[in-house]
């Protein structure tokens, strides 16, 4: 049925009245609070994702950091004829730079009175090359990459390392390495001296306290690999896409050869973000579906109150599927107004969220996230449409599923009894 001169029906000109009807304040008020609780719960559940979301970026970059996307290994005496196997994954179109690595696990010695020690992973690496597949140059906090020459045995030491040893710019450490010389009195550790040039901070503990950064051509002598390496360090142009790139090289290249890609080594710590993100949602869904069954109790009591007006529509001719739309869009457009209140304050809040922060900080003299602790000072929160829509979806889902019992009571509603009450 449509209104006439109007083009719209009645069902929504009618609901749509009802929604505003100010003669029952309490009713109103009622649906004023089941608005606001849709909105505020869509609004924690959005910046609560990009909150994860942007601790899942920054993580992510800080490992890319000084890690590469694919690594290409050879078992046994390291990998020969290197120049040629990165020829030949620079063909590969998902690959967008190599450069040859030498990596050893070692036991880093203070050259000092205190003499103090660390387990390391000593990481050979040539420094022109090395700029293409990570950001190791951007991450130094003293000394510089031209530092490593190939005989100077310099070396570049993460800070918390550093820290561990004593150790600064100008000091000297000893490597040992496990495998050793064979004398007359038995197999003793391979020793060298290198000195400190530099330091650097990627902001992950697990990399910072245990890398050690030298020239590949110093390693390779250390470990006498002579002109081989431990293998290949590979920039995918497409991070999510090393798996493949990385399987793909290595059937180009021959067998005999190990593959490892960032998305594998950290796989448990990303599918633990991932993990907590899904029942962070869930769990804050909860919080939308309580706001959102509130308008089950606001329709109940409209229904309750317009029982007489029910009654009139019925017995001039309205069908019970023309009241069921009028509530139906009663509760409809509560759960639609609260959902894009809340995806717009959600939004508001994530995108500046920093800035709030920081405010709130200066405003009562306290610091949310300490940098010694947590290793960031900032708040990162990353705003993604797929989850946006997802939740502004899902909240609005469940105010229409809401809506239906309460619809279905009062299209059922027996116009006669409910005059008779009246």
């Amino acid at each position: 049925m449509i209104v006439a001169g109007s083009g719209i029906p009645f069902e929504l000109t009618i609901g749509r009245r009802y929604l505003r009807s100010t003669g029952n304040r309490f009713l109103s008020f009622i649906s004023m609070i089941s608005m606001v609780g849709v909105a505020i719960g869509v609004a924690v559940l959005i910046v609560v994702l990009s909150v994860m979301n942007g601790f899942e970026h920054e993580l992510r970059s800080r490992i890319l950091s000084l890690t590469s996307h694919a690594t290409v290994t050879a078992f046994g005496e390291g990998l020969a004829g290197w120049d040629a196997m990165r020829e030949t994954a620079l063909k590969n179109p998902r690959v967008s730079a190599a450069a040859p690595f030498v990596e050893a696990e070692t036991l880093l010695i203070a050259d000092h009175a205190a003499g103090a020690s660390s387990a390391a992973t000593l990481r050979g690496i040539d420094p022109v090359l090395e700029a293409q597949v990570s950001a190791l140059g951007e991450r130094l906090t003293s000394g510089s990459m031209q530092s490593l020459q190939p005989g100077s045995f310099s070396i570049l030491l993460g800070d918390e390392l550093a820290s561990k040893l004593g150790v600064g710019p100008g000091d000297a450490v000893v490597v040992a390495v496990a495998k050793g010389n064979v004398t007359p009195a038995g197999v003793l550790p391979r020793l060298r001296r290198f000195e400190v040039t530099g330091t650097f901070r990627s902001g992950m503990y697990e990399i910072d306290a245990t890398l050690a950064v030298v020239h590949v051509a110093d390693a390779a002598r250390l470990l006498r690999l002579g002109s081989n390496v431990t293998g290949l360090r590979l920039a995918v142009k497409d991070p999510y896409q090393a798996p493949l790139a990385v399987r793909e090289v290595a059937s180009e290249l021959g067998g005999g050869l190990y593959v490892e890609d960032w998305t594998r080594r950290n796989a448990n710590f990303f599918r633990s973000i991932e993990l907590t993100k899904r029942m962070m949602f869930f769990i804050l869904l909860l919080v939308v579906a309580v706001a959102a069954f509130n308008i089950v109790s606001t329709l109940v009591m409209a229904v309750k109150d317009k029982q007489p007006d029910i009654a009139i529509l019925r017995t001039i001719g309205a069908r019970p599927s023309s009241v069921l739309a009028i509530f139906t869009t009663q509760g409809t457009v509560i759960g639609l107004l609260g959902t894009l209140g809340g995806v717009a304050l959600g939004v508001l809040l994530a995108t500046n969220l920093e800035s709030i922060v920081h405010r709130l900080e200066r405003l009562f003299g306290v610091h949310f996230m300490d940098a010694s602790v947590y290793l960031m000072s900032d708040l990162p929160a990353r705003v993604e449409p797929g989850d946006v829509l997802l939740i502004a979806g899902t909240a609005f889902a469940l105010c229409c599923l809401s809506t239906l019992y309460p619809a279905w009571r009062a299209a059922t509603t027996d116009p006669a009894r409910a005059l008779r009450h009246d």
